[in-house]
């Protein structure tokens, strides 16, 4: 990545700003949409979604991967767990916010984080840092603290966290990219989401063609609204480095919190101010930890890349390249809410 031009670099950062923006401001779309009920919304998301993204991969030539995926039944298996996964955050999240749950909606992308590390250490039996073990415990500690101020636990908030880290935990395995993973998923999603829609019309509920041209074409541009960020995020990530990228991310969230304190009004008494403080204070160390170890892995790439030594110098570049990809937490998954 330290090759790219300085024009590259600003390219990508400006469209990495642009992605995460759009992902942090999508709270302001979803209410737009209404009286639209959020299944509503969401199975217009997935159609519209669908016609988007296959239109892109028309114009952009790019199927060669469908016929390949289809001949790999475990990818398509993977892809179909990915798609119910994405189902249920996509929903969440949109009931959160017309709901008037956006701050805990933030919180729950937040943790994500937090969240996927521990999965990485349960399920894959991943080895942690002490600051990591530290930031872990620290959020599990602002668990604690909204569930007593809640008098519940957060649910909203720990679903969308396990439902995304879940979501990039299988899209680890699969390895497809933004786009084709998208349009794999909503393939999948689209037959059901139509067959509520048409099920919903029939019953005379359909919000679509009651309310105008105007909601129609709100509707229609969940389409839009889901992908475009996506597209600059794909223009990001081959451009700026994957620790960039890692802190860039936390721009969707800080800015759905600020929506739903200063824009949508929504209530923090001392107990969820405390229990927010203690999870930004987790991110804080896990960041740092990540950075300090991206630092020294590029420290000793500078120190042994004249070492004559083959299997030495990859070595040290693979290490370098994990440290980075560490600074990400985990990894920049192309699907936000």
């Amino acid at each position: 990545m330290t090759g790219k031009p300085r024009g590259e670099r600003h390219i990508g950062l400006l469209n990495g700003f642009a992605a995460y923006g759009m992902w942090g401001l999508v709270p302001l779309f979803w209410p737009l949409l209404k009286p639209a009920g959020a299944m509503e919304i969401l199975a217009h998301r997935m159609v519209w979604s669908l016609v988007f993204v296959g239109a892109a991969l028309l114009v952009l030539r790019r199927w060669a991967w469908a016929g390949e995926l289809l001949r790999q039944p475990r990818k398509l298996a993977l892809i179909t767990v990915a798609a119910a996964v994405i189902t249920v955050n996509w929903g969440l999240y949109i009931w959160s916010v017309n709901s008037g749950h956006v701050v805990e909606a933030s919180l729950g992308y937040f943790i994500n984080p937090l969240v996927t590390i521990a999965m990485g250490v349960l399920l894959l039996k991943e080895r942690l840092r002490p600051v990591q073990w530290a930031a872990v415990g620290t959020g599990g500690v602002a668990v604690v603290v909204l569930t007593v101020g809640y008098g519940q636990p957060p649910w909203i908030s720990l679903c969308l966290a396990f439902s995304f880290a879940t979501y990039g935990l299988v899209k680890k395995k699969v390895g497809l990219g933004g786009i084709e993973s998208l349009a794999a998923e909503t393939a999948i999603q689209f037959l059901p989401a139509l067959g509520f829609l048409v099920w919903l019309s029939a019953r005379g509920d359909s919000t679509f063609a009651a309310e105008g041209a105007g909601h129609a074409a709100l509707l229609a541009s969940a389409g839009i609204v889901t992908a475009l960020p996506l597209v600059c995020f794909g223009a990001a990530a081959i451009r700026v480095p994957l620790s960039t990228i890692g802190l860039l991310q936390y721009l969707t969230p800080v800015f759905q919190f600020l929506l739903g304190v200063l824009y949508f009004h929504e209530e923090m008494p001392p107990e969820r101010w405390a229990g927010f403080a203690l999870v930004w204070l987790a991110l804080t160390l896990l960041t740092w930890d990540a950075l300090r170890t991206a630092r020294r892995a590029s420290r000793t790439l500078t120190n042994e890349i004249s070492v004559p030594s083959t299997t030495r110098a990859t070595g040290t570049v693979s290490a370098a390249r994990n440290a980075e990809s560490v600074a990400c937490g985990p990894d920049p998954v192309d699907a936000r809410p």
